[in-house]
């Protein structure tokens, strides 16, 4: 009430009598303020007084979290997309101790979905396209890319054509990664029939498995672990999937600061990445690791 005129201050005091059913204050000529507390007031003060610091504490308690100095965070992700996450979940590690981070990550895409839904996590990083119900912010475009052994006819060429995967042996994924969905749809749209010769459920297994000579794989960058033993090649024209942090809302202030982090990191994960792969000879034994450090 420090902050009210005197008729609001009367006029509160009077609402607090009524319910109160007694007088709080009395009048006092000897009191420097005129007034002095009734027995009833005197017992109420101190309750008072807790009240208002809990209300401050309230509120430096909210503008530590919008500031990044408190609170926590709730993380969701394509499972592929961990190493895209992880140096973000570093910084702010570092930068943010007081932050609390948890990550939950699928390979499900409905199961992304539900998180969102029930508001189990802050935000999901996941491949586009999502459904309209939910807020998304672009994140970065990630490349599509080719893993195969190193003496692979297809090794042997600076880039490849989607064309180049009729009829080869291909490391797929199992039917309940979303990456099975949308590479068989991909590559039906333009008529190509790869020959899957065997499936994993785990999305960085995929081009570990082609480089260790069981067929080719066709991945996010972001799976390609780094020191793989294999060629990784883009394709030609490019090919890219758009990432974004799908939220139940509008980002409140601390969700909305991770994704402007996120952002910026993303998209330098994404320009080391791409640098990694096209630095490498088509005869190089050991292609270059691909890393996501900013």
């Amino acid at each position: 009430m420090l902050y009210l005129s005197q008729p609001a201050v009367s006029h509160q005091l009077a609402t607090l009598e009524r319910e109160a059913g007694t007088a709080l204050l009395r009048r006092h000529r000897r009191e420097p303020r005129g007034v002095r507390l009734t027995p009833a007031g005197r017992a109420a003060v101190s309750d008072a007084r807790r009240a208002i610091e809990a209300a401050g504490s309230a509120v430096r308690s909210a503008r530590a979290v919008g500031e990044a100095r408190g609170g926590s965070l709730h993380l969701g992700c394509a499972q592929s997309l961990v190493s895209v996450l992880a140096p973000v979940i570093r910084d702010w590690h570092l930068r943010h101790p007081d932050v609390r981070l948890t990550l939950r990550e699928s390979t499900a895409v409905d199961q992304l979905y539900d998180l969102v839904d029930s508001e189990e996590v802050d935000v999901v990083l996941m491949p586009a396209p999502v459904p309209s119900r939910f807020t998304i912010t672009d994140v970065a475009e990630e490349e599509i890319v080719l893993v195969a052994p190193n003496d692979h006819p297809l090794a042997q060429q600076p880039a490849v054509r989607v064309q180049d995967l009729e009829g080869r042996p291909l490391v797929h994924f199992a039917a309940e990664n979303g990456l099975s969905g949308w590479l068989d749809q991909s590559l039906a749209r333009v008529g190509v029939r790869p020959l899957p010769v065997v499936r994993t459920s785990v999305t960085t297994a995929a081009p570990q498995l082609a480089a260790a000579g069981l067929g080719v794989a066709v991945c996010p960058v972001s799976a390609v672990s780094n020191g793989i033993q294999g060629a990784v090649r883009p394709f030609s024209p490019r090919w890219v999937r758009q990432l974004v942090a799908v939220t139940p809302g509008e980002p409140d202030p601390l969700v909305a600061r991770f994704i402007d982090d996120l952002r910026r990191m993303a998209s330098t994960c994404r320009r080391v990445s791409e640098r990694s792969y096209t630095r490498d000879t088509i005869t190089s034994a050991k292609p270059r690791p691909i890393s996501c450090d900013p």
